[in-house]
């Protein structure tokens, strides 16, 4: 958890439980050592967008000043390759079969999963956070088993993967010869040409009574209606694209942006392709996820922020990834 003020339901940092270490660092290798291939069609499927300026940020009455979403401010990004959805469990699972990567949470051996999610029996549980106990620190959790020992991707081969922390990202991405967007290229190609609405389609999170994001619907978090269709995770292409073609940049799961997270360097920061501070001890997320609720994350707006640590995995972190123009 990021701030001990304002808990978020759709975050949690990892915490030493297990006393394991992984660090993430270095190029994909596979088991004998040696360095993954690349793939030489990294920007095959990808969407161009040619950049230019746009309104970044918020004042909105419903953001959260503390996270640094405002003040609105003109910011410049250059053209870019951006990824149509997020990354998803067949295509990390190919990732592993051609370098035999093992992410931070199986190195950890545990990782968090959402408390309605863990089963009764067959589960070990080596921990929680004190202020959000609705995530469970599962043992053999991870991108390959999302509720623990038990359960499985096979019959979700095209939700986004999860389980996945920064330092892993960045792994694929290297692999895949693609990199992670910058917090301000996310946010530029999540509004899809719109111009400081509030969610990727508008301002109504319902236009017309229609679902267009998996979030959470009930009373968080003891019950979720899942009146959108889904409890946990979506497939990436469920929901309406945005302007530019973008699938779910709003809710589904948490997108891991390049930048390191801070509250206040942007007020007097770079406008032309800011790419957040130089250093820091969390990076940043985007988007929300289906864990987010208006009457406790609300972070599923456009402009909204979060943060978490780079080794930090749960069952709501996927990302997306970024290219080179």
């Amino acid at each position: 958890m990021t701030d001990p003020m304002k808990p978020s339901c759709c975050s949690v940092s990892r915490i030493p439980i297990s006393g394991a270490s992984a660090t993430g660092d270095g190029d994909p290798v596979n088991e004998s050592g040696r360095t993954a291939s690349v793939s030489r069609h990294s920007k095959e499927g990808m969407i161009y967008l040619p950049g230019g300026e746009f309104l970044m940020g918020t004042d909105d009455r419903e953001g959260f000043p503390s996270d640094g979403e405002g003040p609105v401010r003109t910011v410049t990004v250059g053209p870019f390759y951006i990824d149509p959805y997020t990354v998803t469990n067949s295509e990390f699972k190919k990732f592993v079969e051609d370098t035999g990567y093992v992410t931070e949470a199986e190195k950890f051996g545990w990782s968090y999963v959402f408390h309605l999610f863990v089963p009764a029996t067959g589960v070990k549980i080596v921990g929680s956070p004190r202020q959000t106990p609705w995530w469970l620190a599962v043992e053999g959790a991870g991108w390959r088993a999302p509720e623990g020992p038990g359960s499985g991707i096979e019959d979700r081969l095209d939700h986004p993967v999860i389980h996945i922390s920064w330092n892993d990202a960045e792994a694929y991405c290297r692999w895949a010869g693609k990199r992670l967007p910058t917090e301000a290229e996310w946010e530029f190609a999540a509004r899809g040409g719109l111009v400081q609405k509030r969610y990727p389609w508008g301002d109504e999170i319902k236009p017309g009574g229609k679902h267009m994001c998996n979030i959470w619907q009930g009373k968080f978090p003891e019950k979720n209606n899942a009146s959108d269709g889904f409890i946990g995770t979506a497939p990436v292409k469920t929901f309406e694209p945005n302007g530019y073609g973008l699938y779910q940049v709003s809710g589904n799961v948490w997108e891991w942006c390049a930048d390191w997270f801070s509250p206040t360097f942007h007020v007097n920061g770079p406008r032309v392709n800011p790419a957040g501070p130089p250093k820091g001890t969390t990076r940043v997320m985007r988007g929300g996820s289906y864990l987010c609720h208006k009457s406790y994350c609300n972070r599923y707006r456009v402009a909204a922020r979060s943060q978490n640590t780079p080794d930090s995995s749960t069952g709501n972190m996927g990302f997306r990834c970024a290219a080179d123009a």
